[in-house]
């Protein structure tokens, strides 16, 4: 399987200037100034990406693929994601998540559908664990859970600081990551413990506790739902500064207030500004969640749905309006989760990783063609590659 994708110009995602990409059995096979078109090339597709600006596929570390909700009884599970709901974002790998519900939505569930969507064409990887404490896992133990299953990368997404979790002390949660991060190490995965954030008051209390009384470090936590409040956000800064991550949640109730600058392209910005690492921001979409809304008391009053096609568009939004350079932006969705997770074939477009590429079209930067290890998923912003039931 050869692809030939010609003169595009590469932001991989630090800008390489135009390139010619022969893609490979899957992998990145070369990156030259140009590569001459073969005389016979029958089992060659060729792609003029001469108008077209060339990223690395989109990393969502936080999906729901099985579906999720039920805040608002059975009637509000959420389904489970399809195909086509991932490639058309232009993402080409999801971390499957569980959520509230870790009853009727299982570890098997979550493992089997993951295999499912990497069988239609995409990279899957997956959390042990769901908002509740203890966590409940495949084998019995956080450890052996990612040691011996290859897809789980870790813990998640565990609540803290929400009415909906299970309230684990301190200790409880020093526990979890240190039981995680001796898995990573064991078995040379990330082990990052992934943490929902609610809009309660104690906020980053816990976490920070931990890393100033332990010996774990602040990077074996990845909190999302960062922009969830004002106050959270202006934590959120700080704790960055210190060298945590901090991931922002680009599907919202929240993003049609006019007066909400928690929004993820302008918190982009505003770190930037305040001096935190561009490498310790990224996005996720918590696509196919439920986003339920409460009352001051608590009670359920309605509900939205996640979308991964969300992500990329906050990462547009931040180059567009907030004017923040490419290579920054792209970073949230392609390096900086590769790197926190440890997918070390992910997120950068060089010879021998995974043939994950995006095209985006220069004027208008909306999605052009999508390849998931060097398979085709999208072209011309038309999904050809569709799930088993769609």
């Amino acid at each position: 399987m050869l692809t030939l994708i010609k003169g595009g110009e590469i932001y991989a995602p630090n800008y390489l200037g135009k390139k010619d990409i022969l893609l490979v059995g899957g992998r990145i096979g070369y990156i030259r100034d140009e590569i001459a078109i073969p005389k016979d090339f029958v089992d060659m597709d060729i792609i003029d990406a001469r108008s077209k600006y060339i990223a690395p596929g989109f990393i969502d570390s936080h999906v729901h693929i099985c579906g999720g909700g039920g805040e608002g009884s059975f009637k509000t599970r959420t389904p489970e994601i399809q195909l086509t709901d991932i490639t058309l974002g232009g993402v080409t790998t999801v971390i499957g998540v569980l959520g509230t519900d870790g009853t009727t939505r299982t570890m098997s569930n979550l493992v089997a559908k993951a295999n499912g969507l990497e069988e239609e064409g995409i990279t899957t990887y997956v959390y042990t664990g769901s908002y509740q404490v203890p966590i409940r896992t495949i084998t019995g133990s956080i450890q052996d859970d990612i040691i011996l299953i290859d897809k789980i990368i870790g813990v998640g997404e565990v609540a803290l600081s929400d009415h909906r979790s299970s309230q684990p002390t301190v200790e409880d949660m020093a526990k979890i990551a240190a039981e995680a991060r001796v898995g990573g190490i064991l078995s040379g995965k990330a082990g990052i413990v992934n943490i929902h954030m609610g809009d309660g008051d104690r906020q980053l209390d816990f976490l920070e506790e931990i890393v100033e009384t332990t010996e774990i470090p602040i990077t074996q936590f990845l909190p999302t739902h960062m922009g969830r409040s004002t106050k959270l956000f202006a934590r959120s800064i700080d704790y960055a500064k210190k060298g945590g991550f901090v991931d922002f949640t680009t599907s919202s109730n929240k993003k049609d207030e006019e007066d909400w600058d928690t929004k993820p392209s302008k918190a982009l910005k505003t770190l930037l500004e305040e001096g935190v690492s561009p490498r310790n921001i990224t996005f996720s979409s918590d696509g196919q969640g439920s986003l339920p809304k409460f009352d001051e008391e608590g009670n359920f009053i309605g509900l939205g749905i996640g979308k991964v096609n969300s992500l990329y568009g906050e990462v547009k939004d931040a180059i567009l309006e907030e004017k923040i350079p490419i290579d920054k932006a792209l970073r949230t969705i392609t390096s900086n989760p590769a790197n926190i997770l440890r997918l070390s074939n992910k997120g950068c477009i060089k010879e021998g990783m995974d043939g994950d590429i995006v095209l985006l079209d220069k004027t208008t930067l909306e999605i052009d063609t999508v390849i998931a290890m060097g398979r085709i998923m999208v072209l011309e912003g038309e999904a050809i590659v569709k799930g088993t039931f769609e």
